[in-house]
């Protein structure tokens, strides 16, 4: 484990037992409150992409809008919010997922990208997989490819990582935290 992730995984609050009973909530605001684990995410993301063919950056609602909104200002990209049910003006497109603790369903709006655009879907954090799938399920819609999906945090006991490459998806996170429980 290098010292970034070390100092990265140092600045995340693991809450227990929320919002239900048996969860792992990896939370990342201490992380977001001070300015240099801040600019460590940011700073590897964008060296990391830097030099990618990448069109646009969608950013999953809603702690992926904060660290996606950065990224693509730093690679001077446009942002493609995926956002909860009912949060974008019409016309949107939506896909239901399953979560680690329930289902829920994302929506982008129709026109965000174009066929063949090239896209890096940003989130916090992948667990299930399920609403970086779903995503990626509303972009090829609208004729995207999906270059990447990337996160902070990868929670690999929950195999969502493993379900995004099976579907070809290759992906990037920070750091991983393991089963605790």
């Amino acid at each position: 484990m290098s010292f970034d992730e070390i100092y990265i995984k140092s600045n995340i609050k693991s809450v227990h037992d929320w919002p239900k009973e048996g969860v792992i909530f990896r939370d990342i605001t201490p992380l977001l409150q001070q300015p240099k684990p801040l600019r460590m995410v940011i700073d590897a993301l964008t060296q990391r992409y830097l030099n990618h063919e990448i069109d646009r950056i969608a950013a999953i609602d809603s702690r992926g809008f904060l660290i996606g909104s950065v990224l693509a200002y730093n690679l001077n990209k446009p942002l493609i919010l995926v956002r909860k049910k009912d949060k974008l003006p019409p016309p949107v497109i939506s896909e239901s997922y399953e979560l680690e603790y329930g289902t829920s369903t994302v929506e982008i709006q129709e026109g965000s990208c174009q066929p063949g655009d090239k896209v890096l879907i940003v989130d916090d954090i992948i667990a299930t997989g399920g609403t970086m799938m779903a995503a990626s399920t509303l972009l090829k819609t609208q004729g995207a490819e999906i270059m990447e999906a990337a996160a902070i945090i990868d929670l690999p006991d929950l195999n969502g990582s493993t379900q995004l490459q099976n579907i070809g998806i290759g992906v990037y996170s920070l750091c991983a935290f393991e089963d605790e429980g």
